[in-house]
Formats: structure tokens, sequence, C-alpha cells
């Protein structure tokens, strides 16, 4: 059956089979950052690695916390990724071994390219009593692994609206409109908010896969119900989705080419090989320059774990 033939079933309820036979629904993991915050982890999972170049993604709170509480994660490595942050609530200070000092603040994008290696900080400010963000890695292609690092910041991101929906365009092409945020693979990021219950139909490019996570409230997906619990998962092939979202709700749309080639995620670094990783680490321990240094940061740089002997590939 082609997937042609989705949007000539009369029927809803043979709407629905038809793309279920696409969707994978799994669990997300509770996971503990900084001082106490608790996120839930969604990718990497046992489930899916990788959904397009997105290899990683973390959802933090709402939360709140006393003044002078807030998130504060020390000097850290990363390699062969980019580091997608976005804002929801609250604001936290981005500080890097190229000595950028950027404040991210809510419907804002930090995007910093790490490349052959930089290591940075992220801290709230003092003031800081509110946070809420998705944190995102996107793996970078073969040929842009090894690139120089920078740091780009998104103050506005393009917003449309359509079905009584606000879709904020993070990263790619969505709804005739182009996200300014520069990447290096064929991806796709919305996000995704309704003040009231509305239901929409949403175009897909068929040679991607998808995934959707709940930030808040709840979605419904072809007999798929969408929560702060679990993920969705859509295999390439589709060319159409009908999503339902309740009123208060809001939610992460991502999607991408498989990636071209298996990567090997560990701690803050994406490589290819168990080499390059162990060589980054031992750089990081011995405090190479290849990382830099963030001299005004108060605090210890984050100790490398213990060196595993087997890494599972992602792709």
């Amino acid at each position: 059956m082609s997937n042609s033939n989705y949007t000539e079933l009369s029927n809803s309820d043979d709407c629905d089979k038809y793309v279920k036979q696409f969707i994978q629904e799994f669990p997300l993991r509770n996971a503990e950052i900084g001082q106490g915050t608790l996120i839930k982890r969604a990718l990497p999972s046992r489930h899916k690695r990788m959904i397009g170049a997105w290899c990683f993604l973390d959802h933090a709170g709402p939360v709140s916390f006393p003044k002078g509480e807030g998130i504060d994660v020390g000097p850290h490595p990363h390699i062969g990724l980019q580091t997608f942050t976005w804002m929801i609530e609250g604001t936290i200070m981005h500080t890097d071994s190229l000595g950028t000092k950027q404040l991210i603040r809510p419907k804002q994008v930090n995007l910093m390219t790490a490349g052959y290696g930089i290591s940075h900080t992220e801290v709230a400010p003092e003031t800081e009593t509110h946070m809420h963000t998705a944190q995102l890695w996107i793996a970078l292609p073969d040929d842009q692994r090894n690139m120089a690092p920078r740091f780009d910041h998104y103050p506005d991101l393009p917003v449309v609206h359509q079905d009584g929906l606000e879709f904020t365009i993070l990263v790619g092409e969505f709804l005739k409109t182009t996200s300014p945020v520069r990447v290096h693979s064929d991806l796709l990021g919305v996000d995704i908010s309704a003040s009231t219950s509305s239901k929409t139909r949403l175009a897909l490019n068929p040679k991607f896969e998808y995934g959707l996570m709940m930030l808040a409230g709840t979605a419904t997906l072809h007999g798929h119900e969408l929560t702060d619990e679990n993920m969705l998962l859509l295999e390439s092939g589709l060319t159409e989705i009908e999503l339902h979202v309740h009123a208060g709700a809001r939610l992460l749309l991502l999607g991408g080419l498989p990636f071209e080639s298996p990567i090997l995620l560990w701690w803050n670094l994406v490589g290819r090989t168990h080499e390059e990783l162990e060589l980054a680490r031992e750089q990081w321990v011995n405090q190479d320059p290849r990382f830099g240094s963030i001299p005004d940061y108060d605090g210890p740089r984050l100790e490398a774990p213990t060196f595993p002997a087997r890494i599972r590939a992602s792709r």
C-alpha cells in the first residue's frame, strides 16, 4: 500500500490504521543535571538512537527554585556536534572557550558548533528562579565534524499560525517558512503550542523520519496519546499526519533524513571511533589547548568519567 493512499482514504478509522503502521511509542527516561534539576531524556534511547542528525534530546522543567540555586554546569568539552538550546522559560548564561558570553531568553536559540573542539559553561543568573528548556545535540556529518568551532545566537525565530496553533520554526523549512538557524544536515525542528484545543493536518517529507515529544500538556496522534512520559517516532514514508493538540499543550516536532553513518556518542563527545573519543578524553584531562579555557568561571571543570570498553553505535 503506497503512502499516497493515506490521503485518499475517506474513513478516518482507515486513515488511523494506515498511519499507525509507521508509529512507534516508547517511554522517556528520568535523569538529573546540575543541582538536582530533573529532566526527561528522549534521545538516545534503546528504542531509538537518533532522529535524522538529532542525537540527543533532554527536556528540563518547568522548575522553580530560590534565587542563586539555578543550574550551574561547569566547563566541559564537546566535539563532533552542535548543541542546540531552545529556551521556553527563564534565562541561562552561556560562556565558551571562544570568548562568547550570551544570555539566552525565552523563545530564543543558542547554537554552539563544537567541530574539532570547544568547551563551555551553562549557568543560571543569580536572580533567576525559573527554568524550562529543551536541550538537543546535532551530530555533524563526516565532512564537517572537524570544522572550526563557532557560536551563534538566534533571538528571533519565524512563527506561523494554522488551525489555532502556533508553530515556531526552529530548524529547517516547514509550512513554507524557513528558520535562519544554520545546520549541516537536512533537518526539521518545530515548536507547536496551543492556547485552545485544536486539530490540524501536517504535511511531512516522506524521506524524513520524525519524532514528537511533549513539553507541556497532552496531544493525540492517530490513536496514540502523547504525554510528558513518552515519545512518538514516525518512520520514513509518511506524507501527512493528523494531530489533535489539547488546550495549553506544547510539543516538539523533530525530523530529518536518516543519518549518513553510524556515530559513537559518549559523555559530551560525538565521534566515529573509540580511538578519537579516547584521545579527546585524554586531551581534556590533560588540559590540552584543543578545548581552550574559561578563566572567569568560578569553580572546577567537569571531570571526565572512565572510558568504557565498548560504546554502542548510533544511527
